[in-house]
């Protein structure tokens, strides 16, 4: 408030508005002060992979992404309703960058968040086990408004990881909401997950409150793949 004060002072005109008027504006740019440094506090806690927004998702690109769709999730509602979204397509076809740019968007609407990949967060519980940190990354999880769990399904899981799984998912089933990206498509998950038993289970709490978003096409990354110059002969 006292930078706005002094921003005040040098405004020519400040003096045309009344004193509520002007304790207005300074209560105005206090509140956003603080609502900028909560933001910049969930997304440093929220380790997200890239700096995505949702005003840089281009949609020019053809991959199959229903945009009336993503302009619903935008509106946080999926959150509140605790609701979880699932992106599967190709590698390069930009699936982190939209789980990373929704989760971004739950920072803004004052939302906590926070982002892992599978092949990471499974050693780590296993890793929980033996040194007592076990109980407290669940809780972690669990209280967690988006969780963004990015490569499912690159390698096979073992026995303790899938009931890892089972006990995240659970604890956050009806209460929380959870962002999965994965190149495999949602119909070979229960196969991947291997036990049939834990995999109906996992799925039940996953895929039936969820919203797909299934895409297509070539790599995002081709258009910063650099062009040699022919050689001369």
């Amino acid at each position: 408030m006292a930078k706005a004060l002094a921003s005040q002072a040098q405004q020519a005109d400040i003096n045309q508005l009344s004193f509520e008027e002007r304790l207005g504006l300074l209560i105005d740019s206090e509140r956003a002060e603080r609502e900028s440094r909560q933001n910049a506090a969930r997304l440093k806690r929220a380790r997200l992979k890239q700096a995505a927004t949702p005003e840089d998702v281009d949609f020019r690109h053809p991959r199959g992404l229903d945009r009336a769709l993503f302009a619903r999730l935008m509106t946080g509602r999926w959150v509140g309703d605790h609701q979880n979204v699932l992106i599967c397509g190709p590698t390069g076809v930009g699936k982190t960058f939209l789980a990373c740019a929704l989760a971004n968007q739950a920072c803004r609407q004052g939302r906590s968040a926070f982002y892992v990949r599978l092949p990471r967060l499974l050693p780590a519980l296993a890793i929980g086990r033996a040194d007592g940190s076990y109980a407290r990354t669940l809780a972690q999880l669990a209280k967690t408004d988006v969780l963004v769990i990015d490569d499912w399904g690159l390698a096979p899981l073992t026995d303790e990881s899938r009931r890892d799984l089972l006990e995240i998912f659970d604890d956050r089933h009806g209460t929380r909401a959870t962002i999965i990206t994965s190149q495999l498509p949602v119909k070979h998950w229960h196969e991947a997950i291997g036990d049939p038993t834990l995999a109906d289970a996992i799925l039940d709490r996953l895929v039936h409150q969820a919203h797909s978003l299934n895409l297509d096409g070539e790599s995002l990354r081709k258009k910063g793949k650099p062009v040699w110059p022919e050689a001369t002969p």
